[in-house]
């Protein structure tokens, strides 16, 4: 039973508005921050915020052209008690009946309702508590505060996400916490499409020093597919699977997402289409050890030589990277990577030094669209038999980089479109991890499930996070008033309502959370009785 501190009262606002506090004597407006979270205690209900402006108002404007001296204590006084007005804005995002049920927003407080800081018993009933809950896993605090916010990991891995921020504003951190959470909690099991080997052993931070990777967390539960061993082996740990892909693997529609990469024009993926027709899995071969005159060789197949020219030119590239095989004869790597995934084990896919676009965009993308033909497969399977031991695992599958596959011309082409827009059936979904949400598809953007956004430099992608989301307005501001490191905006599916956190540490204390078995403890909070 905590006491809670009294901030001001509502004047006046409207459902579609927000509402509007006055502050109460002795809270100065520099106690109040956007996007701190409050309690507006009602007749019947109670109304949970977030703060998202602050504004200066008097009541008379003439008292701003003769302000009271600095010496002129009692009058500076006197003035703030009833002339000087410090307007807060708040948006309300959920209610609690007297019953302690969460409910959407639909009505507004009366005149004069009190406004209270916000507690850990509020932020624990509203939030959730990952020691009653397994479900719950802590990924921040609220500003000013140090009481857990948890996500319900239950919900987020039902649909796809997105993590977002500019540049060094800690994404790649958010995103190891909740991977580590989901991997700790057994929710579901990871596919991690890693460009910059950051997430599988360890990696250097900013400022010195090194964090540990899910590798080394959990060594019995993740298992690295590695393109470049010796990249691997550098930085301490033997790969479990070394990549190597045929040419005889690469279909038509793995390459038809590098067109804008390898500029090619549509007539040559025409001429794709007619060689593997003609050759089949031979298709790709083919065509990059063709020694007739290609003129010859385009009539053959009945294609425009000028196209197959270029298709040939483009894709001799490919041949350039080391884990290329003419003819892959053993075990596919899909294969492999099914049977981890399968068993429950979380899945590092490294591209070492590897890190050209093109091969994060042709490697990751003809891995997932083969994933996602064998959990099609295997959900219809279980679909038709109701044997839940056929029931496939929920997949989240990571990808960074992510406005390359989700731009508006690629995302009807590639599979992760079909994934972020459709996949959630067929228990796969994505984690979308991105600097640039803009050039993302706004359909595919508006079917995120729940976003985690750090700060945005450009309009335009704050813009683009907000797609999708109601009252949008009110959030807008509170994004432009985040630090550059270590704050984001978590909301949508995943959580009971929008907040501002000051993102969780990633560190020694950290790691010694996931050794706690009382996180693993199953049951539900019930909330306490609030005390105003």
């Amino acid at each position: 039973m905590v006491q809670r501190i009294k901030l001001g009262y509502i004047f006046g606002g409207s459902l579609g508005e927000g509402l509007f506090m006055r502050l109460s004597p002795g809270i100065s407006p520099e106690q109040i921050k956007a996007g701190k979270f409050v309690c507006v205690k009602g007749e019947t209900h109670t109304f949970f915020s977030l703060i998202t402006d602050i504004e200066l108002e008097v009541s008379h404007p003439e008292m701003l052209l003769f302000p009271p001296a600095t010496d002129e204590k009692f009058l500076m006084e006197s003035l703030k008690a009833r002339g000087f007005l410090a307007k807060v804005s708040l948006r309300p995002l959920l209610s609690l009946d007297q019953n302690n049920n969460r409910l959407p927003v639909k009505t507004i407080p009366p005149h004069f309702a009190q406004v209270f800081d916000a507690n850990p018993t509020d932020v624990a009933a509203i939030f959730g508590d990952e020691k009653a809950h397994h479900k719950y896993f802590n990924i921040g605090s609220p500003l000013d505060m140090d009481t857990p916010v948890c996500l319900d990991l239950e919900r987020f891995t039902e649909r796809s996400n997105g993590i977002f921020g500019k540049t060094g504003t800690g994404k790649t951190f958010i995103t190891r916490v909740i991977l580590a959470g989901i991997a700790h909690t057994q929710h579901a099991v990871n596919l991690v499409f890693d460009m910059h080997s950051e997430y599988g052993l360890q990696a250097r931070q900013e400022g010195g020093g090194f964090v540990k990777g899910l590798k080394t967390l959990f060594p019995g539960q993740v298992a690295i597919f590695s393109l470049d061993p010796e990249s691997t082996r550098r930085r301490g740990c033997e790969p479990d699977v070394r990549v190597s892909i045929g040419l005889n693997e690469i279909r038509v529609e793995d390459v038809m997402p590098l067109c804008d990469e390898l500029a090619l024009h549509s007539t040559a993926m025409e001429s794709a289409y007619l060689l593997a027709g003609a050759f089949g899995d031979k298709w790709l071969s083919t065509l990059l050890t063709q020694e007739k005159p290609v003129k010859d060789f385009a009539a053959e197949i009945g294609g425009h030589a000028e196209s197959v020219a270029a298709l040939s030119r483009k894709l001799k590239r490919i041949l350039r990277f080391p884990f290329i095989t003419e003819k892959n004869v053993g075990k596919s790597v899909i294969d492999q990577m099914l049977e981890y995934l399968d068993r429950g084990i979380h899945v590092i896919f490294e591209f070492g030094n590897n890190t050209s676009l093109l091969c994060y965009l042709l490697v990751s993308g003809m891995i997932a669209r083969r994933i996602h033909d064998r959990y099609v497969d295997k959900t219809e399977r279980f679909l038709a038999t109701q044997d839940p031991s056929h029931e496939p695992k929920k997949l989240m599958i990571t990808i960074e980089e992510a406005h390359k596959f989700l731009n508006p011309q690629a995302a009807k082409q590639t599979i992760f479109g079909t994934i972020a827009r459709e996949m959630r059936k067929y228990y796969v979904s994505l984690l979308v991890v991105d600097q640039r949400p803009s050039k993302i598809d706004d359909e595919v953007i508006s079917q995120l499930g729940t976003k985690l956004v750090a700060q945005l430099g450009d309009e335009r992608d704050i813009q683009a996070v907000l797609t999708g989301v109601s009252n949008g307005s009110g959030l807008r501001a509170v994004l432009s008033t985040l630090d550059s490191k270590k704050q984001a905006l978590v909301m949508g599916h995943a959580i009971s309502m929008p907040v501002v956190i000051r993102t969780r540490n990633y560190d020694e204390k950290f790691y010694a959370s996931l050794r706690d078995e009382s996180l693993l403890v199953r049951g539900s909070l019930k909330p306490e009785e609030l005390v105003f």
